[in-house]
């Protein structure tokens, strides 16, 4: 079930737990609202952990806004923390069980989890992209999908010659 905004044209209401008085007068804030009002919904178990979110083209019919504002409200949420982008998937919602969804999210934590034991140490570099790709038995791809979700979150840095190493 999606949750429904009292929209500036006054259609339709929304579900009863749907914040009362939601109404998107303001171009500059509605994604602030729309921000809320799923946050709401995740809160109160609207939208479980582990579950989707509905696509952006329904939300954005749903809300009665355009793509940018709903996605400038997804923004919001994934900084928060609540939901997950999953290239090519969708958003699910966080905080249930954690579960990777694909294997590079798997190697990322695995690796993540070397770090953390000391059996990878900061500064030291990391095995190169074939030896990953051999010990996982996976493509380079994945291997560098795990490795940029690394990156991103400061575990590991690109020094010269393309080499990773261990930052943290």
């Amino acid at each position: 079930m999606v949750p429904r905004a009292v929209h500036k044209e006054g259609r339709g209401a929304g579900p009863p737990s749907t914040p009362e008085g939601l109404n998107l007068v303001s171009r500059a804030t509605d994604y602030r609202r729309i921000a809320d009002s799923l946050r709401s919904w995740i809160a109160t178990g609207g939208y479980p952990p582990g579950s989707m979110l509905p696509s952006e083209s329904r939300l954005c019919r749903e809300f009665g806004v355009a793509r940018t504002t709903i996605r400038r409200a997804l923004t919001l949420l994934e900084g928060d923390g609540l939901i997950l982008a999953i290239p090519a998937k969708g958003r699910v919602v966080q905080g249930g069980p954690t579960t990777p969804l694909y294997r590079y999210q798997a190697i990322a934590d695995d690796l993540r989890g070397q770090i953390l034991r000391n059996e990878l140490l900061a500064g030291a570099a990391l095995p190169s992209e074939a030896t990953l790709c051999r010990r996982y038995a996976v493509s380079r791809n994945t291997i560098r999908q795990a490795l940029g979700i690394l990156e991103r979150d400061g575990w590991v840095a690109v020094r010269q010659g393309c080499r990773r190493i261990v930052t943290l």
